[in-house]
């Protein structure tokens, strides 16, 4: 409560009334106008409209004076402002004169909006090219918010930490809609293709409300590409030196308002490999099928009707463990040890909009998705459905200085699991049948206002939300956006989530290990307060030929309730029960972003991780966080050359790991790994259609050597793959195509 009231108090001396100019550009189909140019008549003072057309001006001559809109393509339009405080609306007319024009320019890696109250780093398209990007885990090869962290060797299934948290404490949304959830979490980041990728925007600690109630450490919006604002055709094959290999097909078609865009994704499993000789792979032989269709009708911030659909299959089936393992004749097997995954997912998702004038839209949100998994990891038969469903309607309200956007929102989740055994001989008791069903109906208000002569961005939002077991949850936020200058801003941010944990599709690693598990007490829902502050300055100089931004940010995670599997208790149990005790996560992250002659980026950024819980025994930290790690990478693209050069290069300080001390000598490890260094590179050379890409990862093949602890003897009582804390397959040296078409100016 006393951060809450602190902030309050800051915010009182910037409570005056600001006297500005507004306005929005439009065409003549209500339309907006970004990038469009805002200037008073014969003066060098003016701005440009954001993406939704709107514009802010904080400085006026002496009024009454005239203003100018102007855009490529349209005719510029004339107003005079006769006082302050004016909302202006622009409509320009094509100007049919021009027949065709073609603006071409390389758009930054990544952008931080001044405009927006939370500081989201947008990685776009020019980013995702610097690495192959198969997956959404390989889109954060050049970042250092998000780490793509392993939880299972055997099968390769990956989350996203933020702040040094489980991914679980970050929300993921697909184009808004959160499908990351449940039995999808373990796969899910990995069955979204990078092709398929328009934009990711990643946001830390506490932010909006209007998706829900989950995101304690972040949340990350994956933006598919749109039908009508992409590549005609694209294709893409890939293939890496283990043999795995990459198919991607986009086709998009455009019609008057309706637009379509259908995408497909094919993987091919690779070779066996087994370097480091512990008789094991080291890398998955995975096989998938995808596809996807997305239509769009209209524009949404246009008056009128706007939709979007989405249809997604997925196909995919995951096979691992022994060089020996053969999953038609091994399954469950005592004698050969092998992990088997086989998952189908259909999906559809809608958003559709009504858009009355400029201050008043309604807009609907509908998504479904039901995942049929079924798989053997050693001895232990894991079957598991799930269905989701999820419903949003919410009014959206822009009056004077504010908007609102208020509703109700309802989940559904029902998560089916059945956990065997195809052999008596370790003592395991977790066998049985869960049955979850959870209805959450909620409602949600959030307003952004703008104060101070707009220097000032304050967004306040709070939601209820009735869960079927635990009651009512309240969840408040509130951010802060203070333009200190025009290139200097500071944010900051306090807010509370919480989320109930689905155990074993969030823990897979407790499946894979032989111990028992042990349930002492029910499970509460696990929940958290997050504060932070970030501050970010922007620079040009050299008449813009050198151009940048400094950005740093301390976030404060505090949780009440936690739950941890613990297994230093006895070498052959984890013991699940809540942790309402002390557990912190600090993360401290710097990032240093330059642009020169629009030729060479340079980019460099450090985190610092203190992420522990109190215990009897003292300050524990949390096991599989680097405390210190370094991202540095380069780019170098010389204008009107074809090619491209991208270096990146990483450092992870020591790391916490699991306490082994109970288990027997030849089973124990470190208390801490060490250090190492990643590098990673490509090249990329474009022709009029088609790009040639090579890269190598991991170019100095560091490696964790067999990181299975008891590879020797899968079925004893000390097997445990979830050690992981560095490279495994070691160096990767791939080869791929893109073509691109553009769309046919006849339609």
């Amino acid at each position: 409560m006393k951060y809450w009231v602190a902030l309050l108090i800051l915010l009182v001396p910037f409570l005056s009334k600001a006297q500005r100019i507004t306005g929005k550009v439009t065409n003549s189909e209500n339309e907006p106008l970004g990038g469009a140019t805002i200037q008073w008549l014969d003066l060098n003072q003016g701005t440009f409209t954001n993406s939704a057309g709107i514009f802010e001006l904080k400085k006026s001559p002496k009024l009454p004076h005239k203003l100018i809109a102007s855009f490529v393509g349209y005719q510029s339009d004339t107003i005079l402002i006769a006082s302050p405080d004016s909302d202006i609306i622009f409509k320009l007319e094509p100007n049919m004169r021009l027949s065709e024009i073609i603006i071409e320019s390389q758009r930054t890696g990544v952008i931080i909006s001044d405009n927006k109250a939370i500081k989201v780093e947008q990685i776009t398209q020019t980013e995702l090219r610097k690495s192959a990007c198969c997956d959404l885990a390989g889109c954060f090869e050049t970042q250092t918010t998000v780490q793509p962290q392993t939880t299972n060797v055997v099968t390769n299934a990956k989350e996203l930490r933020i702040l040094g948290l489980s991914g679980v404490y970050n929300q993921i949304l697909v184009d808004g809609f959160p499908v990351i959830q449940g039995l999808s979490y373990t796969y899910g980041i990995s069955s979204i293709p990078g092709t398929v990728v328009g934009n990711i925007y990643v946001a830390k600690g506490a932010n909006s409300v209007l998706q829900g109630f989950e995101s304690i450490s972040g949340q990350i919006n994956v933006e598919t590409k749109e039908p009508d604002n992409t590549d005609k055709l694209y294709f893409n094959a890939y293939m890496n030196s283990f043999g795995e290999k990459h198919i991607n097909t986009n086709y998009a078609v455009k019609k008057n308002k309706w637009s379509n865009l259908t995408a497909v994704h094919i993987v091919q499993p690779a070779n066996k490999v087994d370097r480091d000789n512990d008789n094991f792979l080291d890398l998955p032989r995975l096989r998938r099928y995808l596809l996807m269709n997305k239509w769009k009708y209209g524009n949404e911030n246009s008056w009128g009707w706007s939709s979007r659909v989405g249809l997604r299959f997925l196909q995919e089936r995951r096979i691992g463990g022994q060089t020996n393992f053969n999953s038609k004749r091994d399954k469950g097997s005592t004698t050969v040890y092998g992990q088997f995954v086989n998952i189908n997912q259909p999906e559809f998702w809608t958003k559709t909009g009504y858009r009355f004038d400029d201050k008043h839209a309604i807009t609907a949100f509908l998504s479904s998705f039901h995942q049929q998994q079924n798989s053997y990891f050693g001895t232990v038969r894991y079957d598991a459905n799930q269905t989701n469903v999820y419903a949003n309607v919410q009014y959206e309200l822009t009056y004077k200085q504010h908007q609102l956007k208020t509703g109700f929102s309802y989940r559904l989740l029902h998560l089916r699991e059945n956990i065997g055994f195809t052999d008596q001989v370790l003592v395991r008791t977790y066998g049985g049948n869960y049955n979850r069903k959870e209805m959450i109906p909620g409602a949600f208000a959030e307003n952004i206002f703008k104060l101070a002569n707009g220097k000032i961005t304050w967004i306040t939002g709070i939601r209820g939300d009735q869960h079927y077991k635990f009651g009512f949850q309240l969840t408040p936020r509130t951010l802060v956006k203070y333009d200190i200058s025009p290139t200097l801003i500071l944010r900051a941010s306090i807010g509370t989530g919480w989320r109930t944990a689905n155990l074993f599709s969030e823990n897979i690693g407790l499946l894979v290990s032989s111990r028992d598990i042990i349930f002492t007490e029910t499970l509460a829902p696990e929940k958290a307060l997050n504060s932070g502050v970030n501050l970010t300055k922007k620079f040009e100089a050299g008449s813009k030929n050198i151009s940048g931004y400094l950005s740093i940010d301390f976030y404060r995670t505090s949780f009440s309730n936690q739950i941890f599997p613990d297994y230093n208790t006895s070498p052959t149990k984890a013991i699940i029960k809540n942790f309402t005790g002390t557990s912190i996560s600090n993360g401290l992250q710097a990032d240093l972003q330059l642009h020169f002659f629009n030729t060479l980026e340079f980019k460099t950024g450090y985190n610092f991780l203190d992420v522990y819980r109190i215990t009897e025994s003292g300050k524990e930290l949390l096991p599989f966080n680097p405390r210190q790690k370094v991202l540095t990478s380069l780019s170098y693209r010389p204008p009107q050359k074809p090619f491209q050069a991208d270096l990146n290069i990483h450092w992870y300080g020591k790391q916490q790991l699991p306490n082994t001390k109970s288990n027997p000598t030849q089973f124990q490890r470190p208390d801490f790994s060490e250090a190492y260094t990643v590098l990673n590179t490509q090249f990329t050379y474009t022709f009029k259609r088609i790009e040639l890409y090579t890269g190598v990862e991991n170019l100095f093949d560091f490696r964790q050597l067999q990181p299975i602890i008891s590879w020797e003897n899968p079925f004893s009582p000390y097997f445990d793959t979830s050690s992981v804390w560095g490279p495994t397959r070691g160096r990767e040296i791939y080869i791929g195509i893109r073509l691109k078409i553009k769309e046919d100016k006849a339609l």
